[in-house]
């Protein structure tokens, strides 16, 4: 009987601490193209992975979850994201919108979606810190489409009280080296520089979540 009892309060001790432990555990969702998909290389070298395993360098409790997928665009993110919300989340890293651009899609479609995701998100989870990665265009597609799609991530990050990376791809872009031979898709060792991109904001982040 004793030894039942005391089975009993290790087992309800354990049950209290795996409960602490699920409440403290940061979950960062990757909502995102081919490129957060990591397309042309493998899965552990994409920046979400990266991301995991710098948090898990330094002992902190965050899953990264990589929702990436290639060929998205800010309405099929919009599609995916009541499905995706059914897990927890505390802070989305969003990369979308370059494949609308390169489909010349109306930019005006492109913010409502990333909007509405924003919206959705936050109903699901008030506290859920948003990150939108900035994205580019070829000058080729003209420089008032140029310059209209490279200001509307600022735009949507400042009018929804979101975090902001300037430009995902920064010092990867136009960089042969660090692109896989379509020009589009950063290397292994692009993915480097990405995950330093993405670390910038959201190290700050998560050091708040972590304490």
């Amino acid at each position: 009987m004793v030894k039942l009892k005391r089975w009993l309060v290790g087992l309800c001790v354990c049950l209290v601490m795996t409960s602490v432990n699920a409440e403290e555990h940061v979950t960062v969702l990757f909502l995102g193209d081919s490129i957060t998909a990591g397309l042309g290389i493998d899965v552990k070298d994409a920046f979400p992975a990266r991301i995991q395993a710098k948090v898990d360098s330094l002992g902190w409790l965050v899953t990264a979850v990589n929702a990436g997928l290639s060929g998205e665009t800010s309405s099929g993110g919009l599609r995916r994201i009541s499905w995706l919300l059914k897990r927890k989340i505390d802070v989305m890293v969003l990369e979308l919108g370059a494949n609308d651009g390169l489909r010349g899609i109306d930019l005006g479609l492109t913010e409502k979606n990333i909007k509405e995701i924003i919206t959705r998100t936050k109903k699901a989870y008030s506290d859920c810190e948003i990150i939108i990665a900035g994205m580019q265009m070829p000058t080729n597609l003209g420089p008032e489409f140029t310059e209209a799609f490279r200001s509307l991530f600022g735009k949507i990050a400042e009018e929804t009280g979101s975090q902001l990376i300037p430009f995902l791809l920064d010092g990867v872009g136009g960089v042969p080296e660090l692109n896989l031979p379509d020009g589009k898709h950063p290397t292994a060792e692009g993915h480097a520089i990405l995950a330093e991109n993405v670390w910038m904001i959201l190290k700050p982040i998560l050091e708040t979540r972590t304490e």
